[in-house]
This record gives structure tokens, C-alpha cells and sequence, in this order.
């Protein structure tokens, strides 16, 4: 086969405790799935369900083996947030998934960040107009390694975030409005699920900004660790 471009490098993440790798396809998100976080934005989850968007696969920043990853700021914004999130790794495919069935289809679990343009967000919102310049942006989902399911039973763990050593985010995990099983199997009903998705299953209350030199830990319970170092924004 002749490529009239190089094709990019195929993103990945590692497999906790082994050499191998995980091959990123997608990256899908849920938006408001805890219901503190949805009053915190403005919403009413009583009323309304989870927002499911979209990163590109290569907005992707896997862990390097220490669990740390430094990202630069990203241009075009002057308020840029932290979201916290289980991450749920799809190993088989799936289309109108039943949630009794939908765990069968995970590979794995890991801790990740939905980092959020929150002001373009915002204006974004104001004119009914699309997220992805807010969410879809380079380097916008640092993640660490990925823990096979078997060796994480504990799906009631915490879910935590500290910046620069000050607790900003905490939950329990069964304080999501859809459980995973629920989301993937809502998910399912969209889009084919595909080896190699990843799903970022929402966060908790307790956003806010992070800074050039901040370092934000990023935990859940019997998971990998993720450390995000914000860098100063890249030259031009």
C-alpha cells in the first residue's frame, strides 16, 4: 500500500502491570452524570439526562509509566477547567447493549481528565452552537494507564481530584445519575461500540480552573494514579 501521507501514530494507552498497550478508537463523553456537578453547571438532573459529545482519538495524553503527563495550556481561552472522570475501556463490540450485559463489553478501567475550554463553553452555549472548540481540543484528554476489569471489582470507589495539594473534586462512583453499565448501554443505542473506545463517564461537583504550573491529581479508587502538569501555553 502507497500513502501519499504518513498515517499518524496510532494513540494508546498502557495496560497496568503489563507490557502491552491499548489501541484508542474513539473517545465518547458523558456530560451531567452527577447530579451536583449538573446543578453546579446549571441543570436540573431531575429533568435531564446525560449529554453524550465527542473528543478526536488524538486529543489523547496516555500516562507515561510514573503515571504523569504534562500538557500545555491551550490557546483561545483564559479559563481553563478540570473534569475528573472514570474512564470505561471497551473491549468488544456492542450495538443496543442491555445494561444486565453491558460490563461484559468492558476491557478495563482508568482515571482521566475532560480538561474544558469552560469560557468558550459558555459562549458556545449562549448561541445553541456546538462544543468541540470548548472540549475537542488538542491535548484536552490526559488518561492514565488502563487496569483489565478483572482486577477491579470495586465499582463503589472514590473518585478524586487535588490541585497543587488542595482537594477539589470527590465522589463516590455510584453517585452518577447512569451507572457505566447504564451509559454504555445508552450509549449503545447511538453508535456502534467498537474495540478501542474509550468512554469518560462524567464528574462530580467541584470544577474549576487550573493555571501554567499548576498540578492536578487525578484518582479513583484501586486505579491507576494520573498526574497533569499544566505547562506554559506553546509558542507560536
Amino acid at each position: 500500500m502507497t500513502w501519499i501521507l504518513q498515517p499518524p501514530p496510532q494513540p494508546v494507552l498502557h495496560v497496568a502491570g503489563q507490557s502491552a498497550f491499548f489501541a484508542v478508537r474513539r473517545i465518547w463523553c458523558v456530560g451531567r452524570n452527577y447530579a451536583a456537578h449538573a446543578r453546579e453547571m446549571g441543570a436540573d438532573p431531575a429533568r435531564e439526562p446525560p449529554v453524550f459529545f465527542a473528543k478526536p482519538a488524538d486529543a489523547l495524553v496516555p500516562a507515561l509509566q510514573d503515571g504523569a503527563v504534562t500538557v500545555p495550556y491551550p490557546p483561545k481561552t483564559a479559563n481553563l477547567h478540570h473534569e475528573v472522570e472514570l474512564v470505561v475501556a471497551i473491549g468488544t463490540r456492542g450495538v443496543n447493549i442491555a445494561a444486565d450485559k453491558a460490563l461484559a463489553h468492558v476491557f478495563g478501567y482508568a482515571v482521566g481528565l475532560d480538561l474544558t475550554r469552560r469560557d468558550l463553553q459558555a459562549a458556545a452555549k449562549k448561541l445553541a452552537q456546538p462544543w468541540e472548540m470548548a472540549k475537542g481540543f488538542d491535548a484536552s484528554a490526559p488518561c492514565s494507564a488502563v487496569l483489565p476489569a478483572a482486577e477491579w471489582p470495586d465499582h463503589t470507589a472514590r473518585i478524586e481530584l487535588d490541585v497543587n495539594g488542595t482537594r477539589r473534586q470527590e465522589a463516590a462512583l455510584d453517585d452518577m445519575i447512569w451507572s457505566v453499565a447504564d451509559v454504555i448501554a445508552c450509549l449503545s443505542q447511538f453508535v456502534a461500540l467498537e474495540p478501542g473506545d474509550l468512554i469518560f463517564t462524567g464528574t462530580p461537583e467541584g470544577v474549576g480552573p487550573l493555571l501554567p504550573g499548576d498540578v492536578a491529581v487525578a484518582s479513583v479508587t484501586g486505579l491507576p494514579e494520573l498526574t497533569v502538569r499544566i505547562a506554559a501555553a506553546e509558542a507560536a
